[in-house]
Parts: C-alpha cells; structure tokens; sequence
C-alpha cells in the first residue's frame, strides 16, 4: 500500500495529470517580462481593467481625470474624519475637509511633475491591448492633473456635505 505522499510523488512525472499543466506562460515575447497569469488573462479581469476610467475608450483625458479624482476625493474623506487628530474638536469635518483637499493639491502636483518628466510612451500589454495615446505626452497628464484636481475637489465637497447634513438625511429615509 502506497502513502498519500509516495501517491504525490508519482503523480509529478504523469503528463496527463492536470496539476502538471503550465498555468503561466509569456505572453508574446518571453523576455519582456510580462506573463500571462490565469488572473490577468481572464476575461473578467481585462473587461473590469478596461472598463476603469484610465483604459475607457471613447472618454477625453480631462474626463478621465474628473472621474478618478471624484473617487479619490470622496474616499480619501472618511479616513481624515475618523482618524484625524482633532476629530473630537468642535468642527471635524472642517478640518478633514481641509486634510483631504490638501492631499488632493499634494497629489495634483506628483501628477503635474510627472508630466514635466516627459513620462514614457503607453505600452501594451496583455490586460491593456490598447492603452489610450493622450498619456503620451506632458500636456495629456497636465489636463489628466486639471481635471483629477477639479474631481478631487468635488468628491471631498461632496463627502463633507453628506457627513455634515447626515441626520437630516436619515430622518428623510
């Protein structure tokens, strides 16, 4: 009678078992270091990575940066109100309001210098097969920067007012 491990051991040199099969392999070009993984070759996968505001065909860049800066905007809220060193001051939601439109301002300016570096072409890639052209030169990144500027600054406005008229809005509900 064979042990389960002796059972394992033979099953390593047996073609036909499917545990021996390749799951990741180059995707064109073995040296250029991207592989296809049963996770970035799912369809599912590259139709929610295409589907995302940066890869979206058919949108202007500056729409692209409002979107992805109203997430960030509205999201980056709720930590400065929670964890916020004066969260037990008369006005936290003022001054989270402040810390995040500050680092929305901070992040504008990584985005703005990184324009200024005259940033590499867009590459293609297996989850990517078309990444758009307007990130190919600085002024695509500097209207991405205005309009991630203009939607970061929405989606924290937009945060403060939901948190600040919270009770009125659940007595409405």
């Amino acid at each position: 009678m064979t042990t389960f491990v002796e059972r394992i051991e033979q099953s390593n040199s047996n073609p036909s078992d499917p545990r021996n099969r390749e799951v990741i392999y180059p995707d064109i070009d073995p040296e250029s270091g991207n592989l296809a993984t049963p996770i970035n070759a799912s369809k599912l996968a590259r139709g929610f990575i295409n589907n995302l505001s940066a890869y979206r065909p058919g949108i202007s860049v500056q729409q692209r940066g409002l979107e992805v800066g109203l997430a960030h905007g509205y999201w980056l809220y709720g930590p400065f109100v929670t964890f916020n060193p004066l969260r037990h001051s008369a006005h936290p939601d003022l001054i989270a309001l402040s810390s995040t439109i500050g680092l929305i301002v901070i992040s504008t300016l990584a985005i703005l210098l990184y324009a200024a570096s005259h940033p590499p072409q867009p590459i293609a890639t297996l989850t990517t097969p078309n990444p758009p052209q307007d990130f190919s030169n600085p002024h695509g990144w500097r209207v991405y920067a205005q309009g991630f500027l203009i939607g970061g600054l929405l989606g924290a406005t937009i945060a403060y007012l939901l948190v600040a008229n919270l009770h009125p809005i659940q007595t409405f509900f």
